[in-house]
């Protein structure tokens, strides 16, 4: 709790003075009787109100001081701040034609991919994280955010089916994949800028090849990591055909080479995962990169709180009005 007028704290000064002329001067001007001989009193015990006679000057004393809080207009607010804290900048590049399809991986790459990577992207809370998706084109599913929860909506809805009718060219532009990506970090400022590279075929499509782009991201200081997600030889792919699908083997034909060669050139690293069990063990690989700092502000909206204050001075002065006319009453 913060108080915008603590200035008003000081008239708390002026209890002092009154406490000192209760204690000191009060008996003097209160009302006395002249008797003869006291010894009779002597020993009377002290009623329970004459023990508690201090009470309504206490609660006296607590209306005012609470009028004091409420004049200082105390102030709660949303715990949000400014702070530092560990990052870095990330771009996932996702490869989604049709061959993502094939079931090598359960259910199916795509769908094990996008689980990996949501798994990636809830364990790292403080990093901008962005996703890229790419067949025969490329286009930017979600920039750099830490938005996490829109970003892995985002992640979910991402499906092969935007090549299959046509919304994008079907293919693999690995080239374009990586360069959209890239594009996405060259004005970051953080220490460590990386690409997340997601495909399981090779270059055949797009019009920038993928070692240019590797050298575009070198030249801004990016390291990329790739990935060629397909088990060797064939895989199992659905085939619709009239009413159903039919199951048809495919060749998995990942150019390694390329894949390696970009991770070589930007000082990253080429992985192959073969099963979901490699795909995440490779997700934990690189979850261990190197960790910048990134200031996240916060900002917090202030709410007025004096209102508690003002009615516990409303209820004690009544307190001790009502005290003072009804058991502490004296007469005269």
């Amino acid at each position: 709790m913060e108080f915008a007028n603590k200035e008003y704290f000081l008239l708390l000064i002026l209890l002092i003075p009154y406490l000192i002329w209760y204690v000191r001067y009060r008996k003097r001007s209160e009302p006395t009787m002249t008797l003869s001989d006291t010894w009779l009193l002597a020993d009377a015990p002290k009623t329970l109100r004459q023990r508690l006679a201090w009470l309504p000057t206490a609660l006296r004393c607590a209306t005012f001081t609470l009028i004091v809080l409420a004049l200082c207009r105390p102030q709660t607010r949303n715990a949000w701040d400014e702070r530092t804290v560990e990052g870095i900048d990330i771009m996932l590049s996702i490869d989604v034609s049709t061959s993502m399809l094939a079931e090598d991986l359960k259910p199916n790459r795509l769908e094990a991919a996008k689980a990996v990577a949501g798994s990636f992207i809830a364990d790292r809370p403080n990093d901008n994280i962005g996703l890229t998706i790419f067949a025969g084109e490329a286009f930017t599913q979600c920039p750099m955010t830490t938005d996490h929860t829109s970003l892995l909506n985002l992640l979910q809805n991402v499906r092969t089916d935007i090549a299959s009718r046509g919304l994008i060219a079907d293919g693999t532009a690995v080239g374009m994949g990586l360069a959209n990506a890239v594009t996405r970090l060259k004005d970051s400022k953080a220490k460590s800028k990386v690409v997340i590279l997601l495909t399981d075929g090779s270059n055949n499509a797009g019009e920038i090849s993928p070692l240019t782009a590797a050298e575009i991201a070198k030249s801004l200081g990016i390291r990329v990591y790739t990935i060629g997600v397909g088990t060797n030889k064939v895989a199992p792919y659905p085939m619709p055909v009239a009413g159903g699908v039919q199951y048809v083997n495919i060749p998995v034909e990942i150019d390694t080479k390329t894949l390696a060669g970009i991770a070589s050139k930007t000082d990253g690293q080429f992985y192959r995962a073969t099963n979901n069990k490699e795909l995440s063990r490779i997700y934990s690989d690189i979850d261990k990169l190197e960790r910048s700092k990134l200031n996240v502000k916060k900002f917090s909206k202030r709410y007025e709180a004096f209102m508690p204050f003002a009615m516990a001075a409303l209820i004690t002065l009544l307190m001790e009005i009502v005290l003072r006319l009804t058991w502490f009453r004296r007469i005269p």
